[in-house]
């Protein structure tokens, strides 16, 4: 069997999707995307192509190689994400081949379902509470969102004051039995995060996402030791090596995504390092079906998980298609009580709609992420 073409889509809202065929009638299907610069990771995927055309598509883990290190300089979010996608598609191709679902080809199940959560949004506590309301009344266990908005270098006392009554207006909808994830996004500065840890912390938050940019991973070691909410970080980090600070820091949960950290075969070696620090494994993942499949199958076979993310409704696709809208049928990724069920088709076991994809990538998007700006006209985080 031979790889003979591979295709790129981009499908409104901000994703890229892509098709790896094969000789034999074999198709597999990957989200290689970063999120405000698709256009980018679709020419890579198109260059990182012309060493895959032509060879046999089972040779997973030698084509991650070359595909990963062939090029004198590596790494970074791009290249990294194209292989990604391109990663996907191959498990898709040799679980099919092979007769199996991806999680049975790396290890085997551990679990019959998976947890995942909701995101939530809104400024206002009234706002928040009838989100998080209508989460628990779809059976959601868990839900995340941001902290807050722009923040200051240093927040003001006001600034602090919204930030706990909003968590605390999310905590009050949810009850003592549901978590609250909180996000700060990369958002905060040090003294920043140091001043928001604390004031949170009576609301018990399943975890704290980002509190610093990734650059910065090296200060984490203090957060750590400053608070008892688990600290997660991950989303902008690529490769087992980028974690690894990371986990000396003793952060208390990872987030690769699959889409952006070398797809299955690298993050599933990301969550084997997290489990030897006992770190907790948690996927990164507000993007399309392709990749939160790509998620769930590593979920399914990893001891160390905790919780999937999912982009159901999340405010990113408002205008925009949603998460089932390229699948012929939606079942596989169906919420039951705040949980995926363990499916087990061939590779990723999701079904595309290849037509609806390809008119999707007739209209493309030029999705950009917003460019904020402190009052002095300062660039702040996003």
């Amino acid at each position: 069997m031979k790889i003979d073409k591979i295709e790129t889509f981009l499908v409104p809202p901000r994703w890229l999707f892509v098709r790896v065929a094969t000789d034999e009638g074999l198709v597999g299907w990957g989200e290689p995307v970063v999120e405000g610069r698709a256009e980018v990771v679709r020419t890579a995927v198109e260059v990182l192509s012309e060493y895959l055309l032509g060879e046999d598509p089972l040779r997973i883990e030698q084509h991650w190689q070359v595909l990963s290190k062939g090029g004198f300089y590596r790494g970074g979010p791009v290249l990294s994400s194209a292989v990604a996608g391109l990663d996907q598609a191959l498990w898709d191709i040799a679980g099919q081949a092979y007769g199996a679902p991806v999680h049975a080809l790396i290890g085997g199940a551990v679990r019959d379902q998976a947890r995942v959560y909701a995101w939530i949004g809104g400024d206002e506590p009234d706002e928040l509470t009838d989100a998080v309301a209508a989460h628990v009344e779809a059976g959601m266990t868990a839900v995340k969102m941001n902290a807050s908005g722009r923040l200051s270098p240093v927040p003001t006392s006001g600034e602090l004051d919204r930030i706990v009554r909003r968590l605390a207006a999310a905590r009050e909808a949810l009850g003592d039995d549901r978590d609250l994830a909180v996000d700060l996004h990369g958002r905060a500065t040090l003294p920043a995060a140091r001043m928001i840890l604390p004031a949170i912390a009576p609301l018990r938050p399943l975890l704290v996402e980002e509190p610093l940019v990734p650059e910065q991973t090296h200060l984490l070691g203090d957060l750590v030791a400053r608070t008892s909410i688990p600290v997660a970080t991950g989303e902008r980090i690529y490769d087992r090596a980028g974690f690894l600070p990371a986990l000396t820091a003793g952060v208390g949960v990872v987030q690769p995504d699959l889409s952006h950290a070398g797809g299955i075969s690298e993050v599933r070696r990301i969550a084997a390092l997290a489990e030897t620090y006992g770190a907790l494994f948690a996927p990164h993942c507000p993007l399309g079906p392709i990749a939160l499949a790509a998620s769930l199958q590593v979920a399914f076979a990893t001891p160390n998980f905790l919780i999937q993310e999912q982009s159901m409704g999340i405010h990113y696709h408002r205008g925009g298609a949603d998460l089932l809208d390229y699948v012929a049928d939606p079942e596989p990724l169906r919420i039951v009580a705040g949980h995926i069920a363990r499916w087990d088709a061939p590779g990723l076991g999701i079904t595309i709609d290849e037509q609806a994809v390809r008119q999707a990538d007739a209209a493309g998007h030029a999705w950009r992420n917003p460019v904020w700006r402190q009052e002095d006209g300062s660039f702040a985080e996003w």
